[in-house]
């Protein structure tokens, strides 16, 4: 169910081109002719099915663009690390709620110091602001890419900063569309005992939100004898929402009923795995390979 502050993709996908461009026009920072060259007419309107469909449209928009106009698109973006309230003027309504979420504002004298001298340096040396998607970010992350960064080539970070404005773009529009049921991913696991060589039956799994680093419990689960949750899906429909997330792998209790051996005192007792979910119309399928003393993950399909 959407709410005041969102629009459901079926009443998004129904709105006439002019409709759909005004809707939209924020998604791209003061960018308004990114979603008017996107859905200049019907035709194009009435092909879009799915929330990516609507980024891939607005992505191609701003590919097709003339080179001073992405230029122009990089330098429609505030710097990070407004403090002051003055500094703060000009800054749409998502750019404050983005900075807000990474504490930009919470910067110590030393750390200030440091950002600022580096932004003057990468703005001298490209000609448009430091761009990053902060709003899953931290001031550190904030930092390490500047200072990564403000050592690129003008063509690399000229691409690196579009990734950026695309990213941001990404975001804005996960956080405006609410999706039917129809158009949501779902969330699954599988356990494989790299030790035995076989499915890893009857592993206990709990599965955690985590808001501000805070967990919330979700559920506890027990795989089947192929190593998958019984049951299906972790995750699915509106309880598929995205965030970050973790999953807890109690694989000291699991090898301690097997014949392989292991320490007194458990090398991996319990395994966790933080991942972050960020389209809600993807499958993500976490896989984990465990023996007593190793593990690996990956994202599957």
């Amino acid at each position: 169910m959407s709410t005041p502050s969102t629009i459901l993709l079926t009443d998004l996908l129904s709105l006439s081109p002019l409709e759909l461009q005004a809707k939209l026009n924020g998604i791209y920072e003061h960018s308004p002719w990114v979603a008017e060259s996107a859905f200049p007419d019907e035709t194009v309107v009435q092909s879009l099915k799915s929330l990516q469909d609507v980024f891939r449209v607005m992505k191609k928009a701003v590919g097709g663009a003339s080179l001073d106009r992405k230029i122009t698109l990089l330098k429609e973006h505030p710097d990070l690390c407004k403090r002051a309230a003055v500094d703060m003027e000009g800054l749409t309504a998502s750019s404050r709620e983005e900075q807000a979420k990474a504490k930009l504002g919470q910067l110590t004298e030393e750390e200030y110091s440091f950002f600022t001298k580096t932004n003057d340096e990468y703005r001298s040396k490209f000609g448009f602001p430091f761009i990053l998607a902060v709003r899953n970010a931290t001031k550190q992350t904030v930092l390490q890419a500047i200072k990564a960064r403000v050592k690129n080539t003008y063509e690399r970070e000229f691409a690196a900063s579009l990734a950026q404005v695309h990213k941001i773009a990404w975001m804005r529009l996960i956080a405006m569309i609410d999706l039917p049921e129809s158009n949501r991913g779902f969330l699954t696991c599988h356990v494989l005992d790299t030790a035995g060589g076989c499915p890893a039956a009857n592993m206990r799994i709990e599965l955690y939100r985590l808001n501000d680093g805070r967990p919330t419990f979700i559920q506890s689960y027990v795989t089947n004898e192929d190593g998958r949750l019984c049951g299906g899906p972790a995750l699915k429909g509106n309880d598929f929402q995205v965030g970050t997330y973790q999953w807890i792998f109690y694989v000291g209790d699991y090898f301690s009923s097997t014949n392989v051996d292991t320490s007194g005192c458990p090398f991996l007792n319990e395994v966790p795995i933080q991942f972050g979910i960020d389209d809600p119309e993807a499958h993500y399928h976490v896989p984990l390979l465990v023996s007593p003393y190793g593990y690996s993950t990956y994202r599957g399909s």
